[in-house]
């Protein structure tokens, strides 16, 4: 038999090698994987995971400002400005002023974006379900803590 037959396959190589065992890279690719899945399912809601983050915090009624949006997510602001554009043409968000700086805006659901977020993280969570699906459930509520304490160090 040539030896190309009985090679594994280059994913399972790949899965022994040093980097697989890189926590930074495992925590990248499962964040990867995450999105796609996230993605995929926010696609008939006219969403990506990008824009349902900040339709959720806006129908959170937390009130962010688009500084606090970007400094949460890790964006750019000029990338948050975008992504408010794209869900206020939808008129699924609305900017009101902010009473404690006028010089900035607070981002508001409107109707429209609050029934559009609950539908759509119904389907958030139906694919975080299957994705963890492989993690046991005693485990899962200690590797959200777990990302908690990586996500918000201070």
């Amino acid at each position: 038999m040539p030896a190309e037959r009985t090679r594994s396959t280059g994913s399972d190589r790949l899965r022994d090698s040093a980097l697989a065992g890189d926590l930074s890279f495992l925590l990248a690719r499962a964040n990867a994987l995450a999105l796609a899945a996230a993605n995929a399912a926010l696609a008939t809601h006219g969403l990506k995971a990008r824009s349902y983050s900040v339709l959720a915090l806006a129908a959170d009624d937390v009130r962010p400002t688009q500084r606090e949006l970007a400094e949460f997510l890790r964006l750019d602001p000029s990338q948050v400005v975008a992504l408010v554009d794209g869900l206020e043409q939808r008129h699924l968000v609305e900017r009101h002023a902010d009473p404690a700086d006028r010089r900035a805006n607070v981002l508001v659901a409107t109707d429209a974006g609050r029934a559009l977020f609950a539908r759509a993280r119904d389907a958030v969570r139906a694919v975080g379900i299957d994705s963890l699906s492989v993690v046991p459930a005693q485990d899962q509520a200690r590797l959200a803590r777990l990302l908690r304490l990586l996500a918000f160090p201070d």
